[in-house]
């Protein structure tokens, strides 16, 4: 088969490999008909992110068709139609029971395209299947559903219920990439009173305003005064990182009001001066956490109503050779205007109308 594999910092091919095979009873094979490409992929050709070796194929977000299972397999069978998550759990471990996926003891949490073979190939193993595919509703397509392996989930569990969003609440989001939008997105299932959103590119904040938020700011026009011009000066309620800076995690504990939450969802690679002189005496609470999945069925059951506004994420397709392309427009989004670069042809899916 083929698939993009990584050979290095800065350098990745689309290239013959052999086909993956059963190596747990547990395990499924899935031929993929859709994937996507996401920014921690280009952590990993950056070589930001070590522990992913040379020969490894990449990506961690895929739709398509299970091929094959292993004689523990029981949620899904050859023929069906799945999401493959971008976290993987043993069911069992002590994490696991808690719902914590992306923490399994057991070889499962973040596995594909980073300790084993993703998903950016014509076929991918996926462990634990039981918990790691979900059987797809016959009217979501494709495009839609790929954006459930890992940009809503994060956006919803790290950023919303991690900030313990509520019914009133002023909500900010800095950064407005596919995971600072999923979380505009998904802020409006709590019924928050306002939601701001903060970028650099103008497509950005409007894509955020076509999808709920209240308000937008440009990141280099002092955001910290909007807030305080839009809660009396008293702070948001809940601010969601989704970009992975110092200066913009900075920029968070600044916006928040005291008693609020500060809900991390960006990856960083540097570190954050954290100003605890500041923050202290201000009951603060600032959440991390690498995504579970354990909101994965309602949100797709939220899909299948047509009740998620996946439409404006998907700026760019490709066929799956494609590959390098699709890498160097994901790449250059601030010229490109990419959002999300999805990979694949709808020839299995159902098309309906799209938000």
């Amino acid at each position: 088969m083929k698939a993009w594999v990584f050979q290095g910092p800065g350098r990745a091919a689309w290239q013959e490999v052999a086909d993956p095979v059963l190596q747990e009873t547990s395990d499924a094979i899935v031929r993929v008909d859709t994937v996507a490409i996401c920014g921690t992929d280009l952590h990993i050709l950056k070589g930001d992110v070590p522990d992913v070796a040379p020969g490894t194929v990449l990506g961690h977000e895929a739709v398509g068709e299970v091929v094959e299972t292993g004689a523990d397999v029981d949620t899904v069978r050859p023929g069906d139609r799945v999401l493959v998550s971008c976290v993987s759990g043993c069911g069992r471990c002590r994490f696991c029971r808690e719902q914590a996926y992306g923490q399994c003891l057991d070889g499962g949490g973040w596995v594909l395209g980073h300790l084993a073979d993703g998903t950016q190939a014509e076929y991918v193993r996926v462990p634990y299947a039981d918990t790691s595919l979900h059987a797809l509703p016959h009217n979501v397509t494709g495009h839609d559903a790929v954006l459930l392996s890992d940009v809503f989930p994060t956006a919803y569990e790290v950023g919303v219920l991690n900030g313990r969003v509520r019914p009133g609440d002023t909500v900010a989001v800095v950064g407005c990439g596919p995971i600072g939008l999923a979380a505009v997105a998904t802020a409006q299932l709590c019924s928050p009173h306002t939601v701001i959103a903060v970028d650099l590119a103008a497509s950005r904040l409007q894509a955020a305003k076509n999808l709920g938020a209240d308000a937008v700011v440009p990141a280099g026009e002092q955001p910290e005064q909007l807030v305080d011009d839009l809660t009396g000066g008293l702070g948001a309620d809940v601010v969601i990182e989704a970009v992975g800076l110092p200066e913009t995690f900075e920029l968070c504990t600044r916006m928040v009001r005291p008693g609020g939450r500060v809900a991390n969802a960006g990856v960083h690679g540097r570190p954050v001066t954290l100003h605890l002189e500041k923050l202290w005496n201000r009951n603060v609470t600032i959440t991390t956490g690498l995504v579970d999945t354990y909101s994965t069925p309602t949100l797709l059951r939220l899909l299948e109503a047509r009740k998620l506004p996946t439409g404006p994420f998907v700026t760019h397709t490709f066929e799956l050779h494609e590959m390098a392309e699709a890498y160097d427009v994901f790449a250059a989004a601030a010229d490109t205007g990419a959002l999300k670069v999805v990979l694949g042809g709808p020839h299995h899916d159902v098309l309906v109308p799209r938000f």
